[in-house]
């Protein structure tokens, strides 16, 4: 049975959810899920704006037929071809011969890379700025490349003033009912899959966003619909500011995140005696993270939060504990910047770790590496729990 829910009198959401799915792209776990959006614009002319993944195709397609109600799909707008939007593309031309297929160059040559049909015969090319009548309604389209795609581009509404904004302003997790963020207390359910959604598929290229975030600057915008998540209508200003910061890698609050791996409980031990101190010294802001537990994409999410890290490992194989070096290049890879970072390193024989952590973060841009990092042998004794301390101050008067 169809479930499909009207936006305004032209606009319908034909999404679904996927529960199912444990990890999203392969590689990041979604626990609460995974929705698909895509949009029917109801007009003079039809328009379906992005398709939906191959595990929600026949709840889509029946969205979308029920939607339609018998009339022809004039067009389908391609923003991001990336098979979890596009991967029942050929299932809906297939239904629907007539359809004209609008999406970019860089577009065109991705579905020729991912399908076999013949798009050509059926294609609008557009670029920055072409526009497409539809009736009451004029639809302009911005390129948005590398986020996340090198083809993405968005599709504003100029009529209704509604950007469908492809992967930007998505967020992980399935909709329970809740299709707007203000049906929802966004912040306090919702901020934190935003942030990791952010952080982890798009945050690598924040000059590229904040290129479409002064883009669309200039237009009025009342609705915003991505392609994951809940759709806005209010408060849009405060996500566009959590954009910016993320885009520019400045943290959201003052506080630090403790990310340790242990084997036998030691280094632990170290990161608790800098978390306790850290508290009595008054900092609030503290979450720890046992990086053999936790995926990295939480902890990652966490380090675009927050202003200041403490990465504590023992050396291993005469290198890094393997789970640390895959935290800290994960953080590499997605360009984190600006932050103030301790280390303390573990080694029973010849420690090793605080010099290969040093080497990865010294391949990232405007980190400041406090000086006074901390060795121990296998236990913390209490010479090194001075030091411990003493770095703990140093991260507290480095906190205005």
């Amino acid at each position: 049975m169809y479930c499909v829910r009207k936006i305004t009198d032209d606009l319908t959401w034909l999404g679904a959810n996927d529960r199912r799915l444990a990890l999203f792209e392969s590689a990041y776990p979604i626990p609460e899920g995974i929705s698909y959006n895509a949009y029917l614009l109801s007009d003079e002319k039809t328009v379906l704006l992005d398709t939906a993944d191959k595990a929600v195709a026949p709840r889509f397609l029946e969205n979308l037929a029920h939607a339609l109600g018998g009339r022809p799909l004039d067009y389908l707008v391609v923003n991001h071809m990336e098979p979890d939007h596009t991967a029942t593309l050929e299932d809906v031309l297939l239904r629907h011969p007539e359809t004209k297929v609008v999406l970019n160059q860089k577009t065109l040559s991705m579905v020729k890379q991912f399908f076999d049909f013949d798009i050509d015969a059926r294609a609008i090319l557009v670029k920055e700025g072409d526009t497409l009548a539809t009736g009451r309604h004029t639809l302009t389209f911005v390129m948005a490349p590398m986020v996340h795609w090198p083809e993405v581009m968005v599709t504003y509404d100029m009529t209704d003033k509604t950007l469908f904004s492809a992967d930007a302003f998505g967020t992980f997790g399935a909709l329970n009912g809740s299709l707007f963020a203000d049906e929802v207390d966004f912040e306090r359910d919702l901020l934190p899959s935003a942030r990791r959604y952010y952080t982890n598929i798009v945050g690598k290229y924040g000059a590229q966003v904040m290129s479409l975030l002064n883009k669309t600057s200039s237009l009025e915008i009342k609705t915003i619909c991505p392609l994951h998540g809940p759709i806005w209508r209010e408060n849009i200003v405060c996500f566009i500011e959590k954009y910016q910061k993320w885009a520019t890698w400045q943290p959201e609050e003052k506080g630090v995140v403790i990310a340790y791996a242990s084997v036998y409980g030691h280094t632990e031990n170290a990161a608790d005696i800098v978390a306790n101190a850290l508290s009595e010294r008054g900092v609030r802001n503290i979450v720890m993270y046992d990086v053999s537990v936790t995926d990295p994409s939480y902890v990652l999410a966490d380090c675009f939060r927050y202003s200041h890290l403490v990465f504590a490992a023992p050396t291993y194989n005469s290198g890094l504990f393997t789970t640390m070096d895959t935290l800290l290049r994960e953080l590499s890879a997605h360009g984190l910047r600006e932050r103030t970072v301790a280390l303390i390193e573990n080694g029973t024989w010849a420690p090793q770790s605080g010099k290969h952590m040093r080497a990865i973060l010294d391949e990232m841009k405007n980190l400041t590496i406090l000086e006074n990092s901390v060795t121990f042998k296998s236990s913390v004794k209490a010479p090194e729990e001075s030091e411990l301390r003493a770095l703990a101050d140093t991260i507290a008067d480095s906190l205005p």
